[in-house]
């Protein structure tokens, strides 16, 4: 019973350390170039539920869409309202990609890039430059999220 306990609040750490690394990280690196990108994508509901079921539909998990709307959100990216129709399109998105995994039996799990984003993003880190540091940080985040969930 401890071990368990021990094991989800450290997850629980690892999963909200990764988020914020990832939020800090993504709005470093970005600035307004991602802002204006996500606002043009998400700026009527229609948009937003059609941005959440594509990136769904790639990355085929509504959990990891969602993850990255926090971290959207956290960094002042998005708005909530934003997000809510994001959200609806990654609900559809993943009734979709069951339909798509009961179909043809394929499905793509995203855990599997957390390490190597890890390695990746702390070696990064390394390189003397502010926004390639930033990237570091958000791939860093990234892996840390994924490999809390996992």
């Amino acid at each position: 019973m401890t071990s368990i306990l021990i094991n989800v609040v450290g997850g629980l750490a690892i999963f909200l350390y990764g988020m914020k690394i990832m939020s800090e990280g993504l709005q470093a690196a970005t600035g307004e170039g991602l802002k204006n990108i996500l606002w043009k994508a998400t700026n009527n509901r229609f948009k937003g539920v059609l941005t959440g079921f594509g990136i769904t539909a790639i990355i085929q998990s509504s959990s990891a869409t969602t993850v990255m709307l926090v971290s959207f959100v956290s960094a002042g990216l998005i708005t909530l309202i934003q997000a809510t129709g994001i959200v609806l399109g990654a609900n559809i998105g993943t009734t979709v990609t069951g339909w798509i995994v009961a179909i043809l039996g394929f499905k793509f799990k995203i855990n599997v890039l957390a390490l190597p984003a890890i390695a990746i993003g702390f070696f990064i880190r390394f390189i003397d430059n502010d926004k390639t540091d930033s990237w570091g940080d958000f791939l860093l985040g990234f892996g840390l999220l994924f490999f809390a969930s996992e």
